[in-house]
């Protein structure tokens, strides 16, 4: 199974040399990134929300190995669907699926699936990959699209990953991909994502599911970030640092209706 791209020439370039090019003015030249169990990225076209990633991506070391999980915004597919074997096909070059960390994964819990089908379309994995492959041309992937599951749901895979990750024995960084609020203004979206932001750097996955299912807060990769912090308390995490916060309207110059970004870094 080859995944081909669903959203190369809309929200990043195709062309591999632009693509480059643009990489390297989203991501700031700087010292090696701290080792880091999980960060948290956003996953808009690249005008809107690649500067946060970039600086987000810029802080960690990244391994070789990466588990990347995204939203699934179409709604095809098993509720935690995981491509266990083939490779993406991407402008950067191919990217295999590491079947051993996925076969792993599908054998600690039910609830992760093998299905190809919710990937096909979903931009929300797609859109961190050139990022990754930037300082890991060797890379393998580990992707996971994630619909709407119960915290239960999410303490269970989230356990299920970190000791999937345990068992591999070797480095993996969680990728979680979320924007934050959707289509409110630049005052309700602040006001709302620093509610869900304080619940993210106090490390609290319950706090997080229930601040945001709460107050309503449409931050779409709610569950891949709850997994994600779970799984990094597993695996030992002390901190989750906030990299930086912005939304669409620095773009697009429109404050009256826009989508909030945040980085973060969980070591």
């Amino acid at each position: 199974m080859k995944r081909e791209p669903a959203v190369a020439h809309q929200f990043y370039p195709g062309d591999p040399t632009t693509l480059k090019e643009t990489l390297d003015r989203l991501i700031p030249a700087s010292t090696p990134g701290q080792k880091g169990l999980a960060v948290i990225s956003p996953h808009a076209g690249y005008i809107y929300s690649g500067g946060v990633a970039g600086e987000t991506f810029a802080a960690v070391e990244i391994p070789q190995d990466i588990v990347v999980m995204g939203p699934n915004h179409h709604g095809y597919g098993a509720p935690v669907a995981m491509m266990e074997k083939g490779a993406w096909s991407m402008p950067l070059g191919e990217v295999p699926i590491n079947t051993a960390l996925a076969r792993n994964l599908l054998a600690q819990t039910e609830l992760i699936e093998a299905d190809t089908l919710a990937h096909r379309f979903e931009h929300s994995l797609e859109v961190q990959v050139p990022f990754l492959q930037y300082f890991r041309p060797d890379m393998t992937l580990t992707p996971m699209v994630i619909s709407h599951l119960s915290f239960k749901s999410c303490q269970i895979v989230g356990e299920a990953l970190a000791a999937a990750i345990q068992q591999y024995n070797k480095p993996v960084l969680i990728v979680a991909s979320s924007d934050m609020t959707h289509y409110e203004s630049r005052e309700s979206a602040t006001a709302k994502d620093s509610l869900a932001i304080q619940q993210i750097t106090a490390l609290n996955p319950e706090g997080l599911y229930n601040t945001v299912l709460g107050k309503r807060i449409t931050m779409c990769g709610i569950m891949p970030a709850t997994i994600a912090l779970v799984a990094a308390l597993r695996l030992g995490a002390t901190q989750a640092r906030l990299i930086r916060y912005t939304d669409s309207g620095e773009a697009s110059g429109d404050t009256n209706q826009v989508v909030g970004y945040a980085g973060f870094v969980i070591s």
